[in-house]
């Protein structure tokens, strides 16, 4: 063996920080340890060392292991464009637009990919361990899975079930997504874990002991409601609006900074704007309708998926015309990715919306073509005088933008983004994680915003922080889960005698 599964009974039930919190307890120990998705969908990706997209979970995975992410920590890749279709990449190279129905037809070739992917990283690795996608008693879906059981079932996987029991109503979840699976899947679910737990663990006692009676697995741990945990959100189902993000501390000075970022329909990479909320007295909100830029002092308009379905979005709402309002009134408006497209003058796009040309917002200089072939790089440079890198995950290429003042000069030569009195644009995800260009920025989106009492704190590591998350999942992990079963399922594999249970035990086989 050297590798499990863990699924989970909900999206957003854990998988991706129980499996984080995994690899970084294994690595503490000294194992060589890699993470693995084999199937993701999520518009938050980003660009790996050997050039292709996987999604962010994996690469925040990866640093968790203490290892550069790969194309083969998440071999295929699905990025939502609308409700009804997706960007399919494949090893980190984009390989078409699928719908839901005709991406059926690709698995079982998809699968072969996987394996493959799986079979060389546990031949490198002391261990590997792999996130599940959604639920595995998703039944509709199970015939064509390559993610859960069908993973589970062509790897011989041990399986974990991991639940959320802040969402309520656990048990059943735990109970109900075994009782649903076949009997051949079941002999692969080796155990549970319960996550988010609030309250005296004492009073949860007596469901683990029924539970562990009624399907005869064992409850391998219940791991706590942590507060401070807030870093790399899978998707942007994460983020609610209007709540403050993460856990901001008091301000430096004697004023906050207010930040608001419209959450678009296809919000992508809504990670970026963790690292400004990160700082002290910087208070970061995802906001919906148009009232709410009336007190920020910046807006953030991040990436998308379809920018401009998202564009059009932003008008129904009124909220492009309070963005626009905001920055004639002299106020920081700061655009990535989509959200830079959407402050040109025009965007022309026959790739992905297939929209033709559209009005941008007016806010910068140049003009937005849409290429067929997706730039995926990992450029650095220099930014307000500071060395920055970051990463690029985009189809439009800027056009006639001369005439605004570039944001970064890059390394090696050239320019990228732009920069219009308080406007500010750019195709560089990860340029706020930059601890030098962040605080130079905010403190610039203070005096534009006329926030005199704000004091951008001098020693924040945004690295800093993302680790000591990490340590703290790692720290989780070892305080409250049986790592003994754990390092025994890795080891041995899935233990013999597992009991099936209703209804695949009692149900005659379909015909």
């Amino acid at each position: 063996m050297n590798a499990l599964l863990v699924a989970g009974t909900t999206s957003d039930a854990g998988k991706s920080v129980v499996t984080a919190g995994i690899c970084r307890w294994l690595a503490r120990s000294g194992a060589s340890v890699a993470p693995f998705k084999a199937q993701n969908m999520s518009n938050n990706s980003v660009v790996t060392p050997d050039g292709g997209e996987i999604g962010r979970a994996q690469a925040v995975q990866a640093a968790a292991c203490g290892v550069q992410p790969s194309v083969r920590f998440n071999p295929v890749l699905l990025k939502p464009g609308s409700d009804r279709s997706s960007q399919v990449v494949v090893l980190g190279e984009v390989a078409g637009d699928v719908t839901a129905m005709s991406y059926r037809s690709r698995k079982a070739a998809l699968l072969d990919v996987v394996a493959a992917s799986l079979e060389r990283l546990r031949a490198e690795h002391d261990y590997v361990i792999c996130e599940g996608a959604g639920s595995p008693a998703e039944i509709n879906l199970r015939e064509t899975d390559i993610a859960n059981m069908g993973l589970a079932r062509a790897a011989g996987l041990p399986v974990l079930v991991v639940g959320d029991i802040d969402r309520g109503g656990v048990f059943a979840q735990l109970f109900g997504t075994l009782a649903l699976l076949d009997a051949a899947d079941q002999a692969l679910v080796a155990g549970f874990l319960v996550n988010k737990f609030r309250g005296a663990p004492e009073l949860l006692e007596p469901g683990l002991d029924q539970l562990r009676a009624l399907t005869g697995r064992p409850v391998h741990g219940v791991l706590p409601w942590a507060e401070e945990l807030w870093l790399d959100a899978e998707d942007s189902l994460s983020y609610a609006a209007d709540g403050v993000l993460g856990r901001p501390a008091p301000p430096h000075g004697d004023q906050w900074l207010r930040v608001a970022v419209p959450k678009l329909p296809r919000i992508s990479n809504a990670t970026d704007v963790e690292a400004l909320a990160a700082e002290p007295g910087v208070a970061v909100r995802f906001v919906t309708e148009p009232s709410r830029l009336t007190d920020a002092d910046l807006v953030v308009l991040p990436g998308s998926k379809s920018t401009v379905a998202d564009l059009d979005w932003l008008r129904r709402t009124g909220l492009a015309d309070a963005v626009v309002q905001h920055a004639r009134s002299g106020w920081p408006v700061a655009g990535i990715c989509g959200g830079f497209q959407m402050l040109t003058r025009r965007i022309t796009d026959h790739v992905e919306s297939r929209s033709g040309a559209v009005d941008g917002l007016g806010l910068l200089p140049g003009e937005i073509e849409f290429a067929t072939r997706k730039t995926l790089t990992n450029p650095a440079g220099t930014a307000f005088g500071h060395p920055v890198r970051g990463y690029e995950i985009h189809h439009g290429l800027v056009r006639g933008a001369e005439e605004v003042a570039p944001l970064v000069a890059l390394d090696g030569g050239g320019t990228e983004g732009g920069v219009a009195g308080p406007v500010l644009g750019t195709h560089w995800h990860g340029l706020f994680e930059n601890d030098g260009f962040r605080r130079d920025f905010l403190q610039r989106a203070a005096r534009w915003s006329g926030r005199d009492g704000f004091r951008v704190a001098a020693d924040t590591s945004f690295a800093a922080v993302r680790a000591g998350q990490l340590d703290l999942l790692g720290d989780l992990v070892e305080q409250h889960l049986d790592t003994g079963a754990l390092r025994a399922l890795l080891d041995g594999g899935v233990p013999g005698g597992l009991r099936t249970i209703g209804p695949a035990g009692i149900l005659p086989e379909p015909v």
